[in-house]
């Protein structure tokens, strides 16, 4: 197949991206645990459901799940063709209310993304977010409904139930594709990533922001580790 014109131009642009593209590794380490214990408050029969304990895995294995719970990505200059828009998202990502609960409690998305609220709960709940990066109220639906809500804007989204004050979620919305979240043992990945000079952002709910400036080369992957303690010198 042959291509000419402006669509060879943007096959070579993509190919050109794709072979000079790095990864940005790192270790996440946490000594403490950051995370508040939850149990949902005790309802009357009108509410109904059985009181739930959360965070079972934060008490099976604490720093593990702490470090589960940070977000890794990445600022700085970016052709504004690799921004990912809502039509370019796919699957579409859910918070659903199950057990009196949001799950998943911290959802990662790129910016221009659409998140689903379904309802799988037999009582109503009312979602709504003050937060400066995005702010809505879906009001109050019933089992079997769903709402929907599009974050043109980067930054953190906290998510809160009307109805069950100990409801609560937290949507990190990113400003490009490349970000990551570590496993058990604190390693992370972010793959495909065009050389240049960049911000690596690593942030927990409890600890906060922390950055570190990497220069990415072609040819050479990047390397940001981040201790992270209580208390975080976050601007």
């Amino acid at each position: 197949m042959r291509f000419q014109g402006p669509t060879a131009l943007l096959v070579f642009t993509a190919l050109a991206i794709t072979a000079s593209a790095e990864n940005i590794t790192g270790t996440i380490l946490i000594k403490k645990k950051l995370t508040r214990r939850s149990v949902t408050p005790s309802v009357s029969v009108y509410q109904r459901g059985a009181t739930v304990e959360l965070g079972q895995d934060a008490q099976t294995d604490p720093l593990s799940f702490e470090r589960t719970r940070v977000v890794i990505w990445i600022e700085g200059s970016t052709p504004a063709s690799l921004v990912p828009s809502s039509a370019t998202v796919t699957p579409v990502p859910q918070v659903a209310q199950l057990d009196r609960r949001f799950s998943p409690d911290l959802l990662v998305i790129p910016v221009g993304s659409i998140v689903t609220f379904p309802n799988m709960d037999p009582i109503f709940h009312n979602i709504f977010s003050l937060s400066r990066a995005k702010s809505f109220d879906l009001g109050s639906y019933d089992q079997g409904q769903t709402r929907k809500v599009a974050f043109p804007k980067a930054g953190i989204v906290d998510v809160y139930c009307h109805l069950h004050p100990n409801m609560e979620a937290t949507i990190v919305v990113t400003p490009t594709r490349w970000y990551a979240r570590p496993d058990g043992s604190g390693q992370y990945r972010i793959p495909d990533v065009p050389p240049g000079q960049y911000t690596v952002v690593a942030w927990h709910k409890y600890a906060g922001f922390f950055r570190k400036s990497i220069s990415l080369e072609a040819g050479h992957d990047g390397v940001a580790d981040f201790f992270i303690p209580l208390e975080a010198d976050a601007k």
